[in-house]
């Protein structure tokens, strides 16, 4: 009889939903008052026919089917880093930290968008053959929001950089495309994680307590998960770490309080998985399980990946759990299943007609391309050596990335049919009357030499490209990571010895003639020991399937580089705090008191771009007032090009820390030979603020300074041959 009642109401209010076209203007899922309240209504009279038993399998990961309801068997957990992973066939695009270095969000709006059409098909397809397993859902996992705060950080390539702004930036950008902007049903359901303050170390995230200060915790670690907030993800992950001595899995006053009451997360919240373990066995708050799942649904953990959640109803029978703390967090979760339009039948989803067509296209594999070709970073030009001509006699391609697939795929990756590594898009590339001899050299990361002769056809090159650097089988997750000597992280920047052993042999045999060096790696690689054994240094991270047309594209000169370095690259690891500390003094462009070897937001072009004609409208405000800025931007040369403009903020005379220069404003711009645009951007007074020790953000009288150009400031920008220009203005 209830089986029947239910099929009634769903019925009826399914007929009272109103269908709607997929033409929303809207950039992110915003779905009516009218919509969601007809799924609170079929959430709520679902609820209110399950049983205790019931309610407690629909919160676990592997949410268990109960057929006299309706409900089949989901599984939530799934993976779209850079493409989708660990399931079908699918576009494999740049790592996160790659498209970080786009700063380009319109374009991994639509990376995401044809990220999130393959997943629908892929989703379409299993859904046909009743394949309900791990990684064939529609509630994805990611993006990796985290600030990469110190390049030890094995995970860090994950995200997209060391800057608040900019990760959430990018971020916003990847959410809504993964999501879409159907005005009724999500696309898929993004995830924002690790929630928060999540950075590593790998070795002891199960239980590492991170101390944080209000000042860092506003200024550093949330403000990229506000801007997700805002732009309506439907999924956060907690972290595993506690913050502040509370574990995050379960902290009121970060889920509930600040998540939910005062940014107005309407979402669930996911645990990392096993988290919910750690609370009592790594993290010791807890004296048994059933504290700790009643700590987490209190606190607002909506589902357990894991299985731990199982013991809800003895948590209940214990008196730690009410009834009515469960159906709060079961409501979060059916409500995501209705948005995308999977927990009960529905026949106007907009998404149900994609199909193999859609996975690995021709667009998909010319849009990785075109990210991969956007986020490569020339550090190092000397006389101009690139681009290189096709025409070139003899080539010399050498080093362990060279044909290495792992250091394309990255981690949290899928698989495609269309890998291109460096070495076979070079030899793409170049003409038929081009000499090319390959030896890969020199191993990763062991001392065996026994093919370091081959530095030898250096001399014989008229050029050597090194392909080096490291891979996400050094650096990555703890026990991924397998190459690691610290449970994924890594105890130096530097490149591997025997790479810079071979490297030194490379440049003595190869005299005057010219080597360029391809770096690929996840994060920060030491520089500084290296740099005067190449000629150009060319920063290629983890670039997906297309990676390796992407490269020889920027070598030989059919794509001019304008990637942005989202990270700094310090001079020496000694430059660093311990790994540990999470206070952000001495990290990252905003704190460091050290001159970097490369500085964040650094990047140069084939083109030549000058800054001119820096103005501000008044060079006198009030304290809450905003203020105008103009600029011009000019290609200086015959090539065509990209930059990216960027602009920075410095309170100089603050009573509280404040940073060395803030990134306020990005924008990537086309100028054709000899073009000039002009930017205009009002700077209002939340740009202008700062945090306070107490995590406030206020503005005080006094002076400040506005950077404009290519690149964050500083001197070694300048030795670097970036200028950038600056303004002052005063706050009274």
């Amino acid at each position: 009889m209830r089986q029947n009642k239910l099929k009634f109401l769903l019925f009826f209010l399914l007929i009272a939903l109103i269908s709607f076209e997929s033409n929303s203007t809207e950039i992110d899922y915003n779905p009516s008052s009218e919509v969601i309240n007809s799924f609170h209504k079929i959430a709520d009279s679902i609820i209110s026919l399950l049983t205790i038993e019931q309610k407690a399998s629909q919160m676990l990961s592997t949410s268990r089917s109960i057929p006299e309801h309706g409900i089949e068997m989901y599984n939530w957990w799934n993976e779209a880093l850079h493409g989708v992973a660990r399931s079908a066939k699918a576009t494999v695009f740049p790592q996160a930290i790659a498209m970080g270095a786009t700063f380009d969000p319109d374009l991994i709006r639509n990376t995401a968008d044809a990220i999130s059409t393959e997943a629908r098909a892929m989703y379409n397809i299993f859904n046909k053959k009743g394949m309900r397993l791990e990684y064939t859902g529609l509630t994805f996992w990611s993006p990796n929001i985290n600030i990469f705060r110190d390049p030890r950080w094995g995970r860090g390539h994950e995200t997209y950089g060391e800057d608040p702004y900019l990760t959430g930036k990018i971020g916003k950008a990847f959410v809504n495309g993964l999501q879409g902007n159907h005005p009724k049903y999500l696309k898929v359901a993004a995830g924002a994680k690790h929630f928060a303050v999540h950075s590593g170390p790998e070795a002891i995230r199960h239980s590492f307590n991170v101390k944080v200060s209000p000042q860092d915790l506003n200024e550093t670690y949330l403000p990229a998960f506000k801007e997700l907030i805002e732009a309506n993800v439907e999924i956060v992950m907690c972290a595993y770490n506690r913050l502040n001595d509370e574990p995050c899995c379960g902290s009121k006053s970060l889920l509930n309080d600040l998540l939910r009451e005062n940014w107005g997360f309407k979402g669930h919240i996911v645990s990392d998985c096993g988290a919910i373990n750690d609370i009592k066995s790594n993290h010791n708050f807890t004296i048994s399980d059933e504290e700790s799942v009643a700590y987490a649904i209190k606190g607002g953990v909506d589902l357990n990946c894991g299985s731990l959640y199982n013991l809800i109803p003895k948590a209940i029978e214990k008196g730690y759990l009410t009834e009515k703390d469960l159906d709060k967090s079961l409501k979060r979760l059916l409500m995501t299943r209705l948005k995308l339009g999977i927990l009960t039948k529905v026949n106007d989803n907009p998404y149900v007609g994609l199909n193999e067509s859609h996975i690995n296209n021709k667009d998909h594999i010319k849009l990785a391309k075109e990210v991969a070709s956007k986020s490569i970073v020339l550090l190092k030009n000397k006389n101009n050596i690139l681009p290189l001509s096709k025409n070139i006699n003899r080539l010399f391609i050498t080093g362990p990335n060279a044909a290495n697939v792992n250091t394309l795929l990255a981690n949290y990756n899928g698989l495609s049919p269309n890998i291109v590594t460096p070495l076979e898009g070079i030899t793409t590339k170049v003409s038929n009357g081009t000499i090319i001899r390959f030896n890969q050299g020199v191993d990763l990361i062991s001392d065996n030499n026994r093919m370091d002769w081959s530095a030898s056809l250096a001399g014989s090159s008229d050029v050597t490209v090194a392909v080096m650097g490291i891979s996400a089988l050094i650096e990555g997750e703890e026990g991924a990571a397998i190459s690691s000597d610290a449970n994924g992280d890594r105890n130096t920047i530097s490149l591997p010895k025997n790479q810079i052993e071979y490297l030194k042999k490379l440049r003595k045999s190869a005299g005057d003639k010219p080597i360029v060096l391809v770096i690929k790696s996840g994060s920060a690689i030491d520089l500084s020991e290296i740099s005067k054994y190449a000629d150009a240094i060319i920063y290629a991270w983890y670039l997906g399937e297309q990676g390796g047309n992407a490269i020889a594209d920027v070598i030989f000169g059919d794509v001019n580089p304008s990637g942005k370095l989202p990270i700094t690259i310090p001079e020496s690891l000694f430059h660093l705090p311990e790994y540990s500390d999470y206070n952000m003094d001495n990290r990252t462009y905003k704190f460091t008191n050290h001159k970097p070897m490369y500085p964040f937001g650094f990047g140069l072009s084939y083109s030549s771009f000058d800054y001119s004609d820096l103005s501000l409208k008044k060079n006198k405000i009030d304290i809450g007032s905003s203020i105008e800025l103009n600029f011009e931007v000019f290609n200086n040369s015959n090539i065509p090009g990209e930059e990216v403009v960027q602009v920075y903020i410095n309170d100089v005379e603050a009573s509280f820390r404040t940073p060395n220069s803030s990134l306020i404003f990005f924008k990537r711009i086309y100028l054709g030979s000899g073009e000039k645009k002009k930017i205009n951007l009002v700077i209002d007074d939340n740009m202008m603020a700062s945090y306070n020790e107490k995590g406030v953000k206020e503005i005080e009288p006094g002076n400040f300074k506005i950077f404009v150009g290519g690149s964050s400031p500083g001197d070694r920008t300048k030795e670097l041959g970036k200028m950038i220009k600056e303004v002052s203005f005063t706050v009274q």
